[in-house]
């Protein structure tokens, strides 16, 4: 995705967007912003490790791969961005926002349970308890480092980053994310949708399945699910099947054939138009890149 894009997407004042000139034109970028949070117009999806962090104000809530993910005041989040998440509510003020290109996260050679749990689409979020006073302060050093000509200080900022990672993995908890209990009725529908959408998007699918998982008609799931989530079912499925589709290439030696199948995809040819179309580049190569 191009960078501005993704930032008027997200942030409100681009004016203090910060980011690494010298890969920013690369599809997955070092890349950096801060300011007020807005309501995203759809999940989108972009290959690299996300990290949030709320620096004043209330909550962010994210639709992030069928679950709701609050990022709490003060708290750190980290997730990989392939997976399509949304902005749908938010009471924050300010937040910081890093993107880690995917290559250089892979290169840090986490722990291996670590990997796999980002890579299953389960984010990493520090608890209230596990909230850090250093992070305030952290975020806005990154800011400066990233709009430094001195590759050394930008090498200083991916370490720091990585420490922080390594730490918030410590601090995370590892039971399921806690279920979205908020009073506004067309979010718990669509919460319920893109839920079963997440649970079954390798089986065939139809709009009248999906709408049956929050006890609804079909038109009547398509208009709520189009208001919260501003996109059709079958474009949330394909992103959820797209996301799978990556996941898989770069932890199994499965045959593309086989990863299209393992997706959710109904032919060959269907998953490279859509991985062509959302990636920029055919599977193989996907693969040679990040293998």
């Amino acid at each position: 995705m191009n960078v501005l894009v993704l930032i008027r997407e997200v942030f409100i004042d681009t004016s203090e967007c910060f980011l690494d000139t010298q890969i920013a034109v690369q599809p997955s970028a070092l890349i950096g912003w801060a300011g007020r949070p807005v309501l995203m117009d759809k999940a989108h999806q972009h290959d690299d490790l996300e990290i949030n962090f709320v620096a004043e104000g209330g909550t962010m809530l994210y639709l992030f791969g069928g679950e709701p993910v609050e990022i709490g005041p003060g708290s750190v989040a980290a997730f990989w961005a392939a997976v399509p998440h949304q902005l749908v509510a938010n009471s924050a003020t300010r937040a910081h926002w890093v993107h880690v290109p995917f290559a250089t996260f892979l290169g840090w050679n986490l722990p291996s349970a670590l990997v796999g749990r980002l890579l299953s689409g389960t984010p990493l979020i520090a608890p209230p308890a596990a909230v850090m006073d250093a992070d305030s302060a952290n975020f806005t050093q990154w800011a400066a480092d990233l709009s430094s000509a001195r590759p050394e200080r930008r090498r200083i900022m991916l370490l720091e980053v990585e420490a922080r990672v390594r730490r918030l993995a410590l601090d995370a908890p590892g039971g399921p994310v806690r279920p979205y209990s908020g009073g506004d009725p067309a979010l718990r529908h669509v919460v319920a949708m893109v839920r079963h959408i997440a649970e079954h998007f390798r089986e065939p699918l139809t709009v009248a399945d999906v709408a049956a998982a929050a006890n609804l008609h079909p038109n009547y799931a398509m208009a709520h699910f189009r208001k919260v989530a501003h996109a059709t079912i079958g474009d949330y499925l394909a992103g959820c099947r797209l996301a799978e589709g990556r996941r898989l290439l770069i932890t199994t030696d499965l045959p593309i054939a086989d990863v299209a199948a393992e997706s959710g995809f109904s032919s060959v040819s269907r998953f490279y138009s859509a991985f062509k179309t959302g990636c920029g580049v055919p599977p193989a190569a996907y693969r040679r890149q990040h293998r």
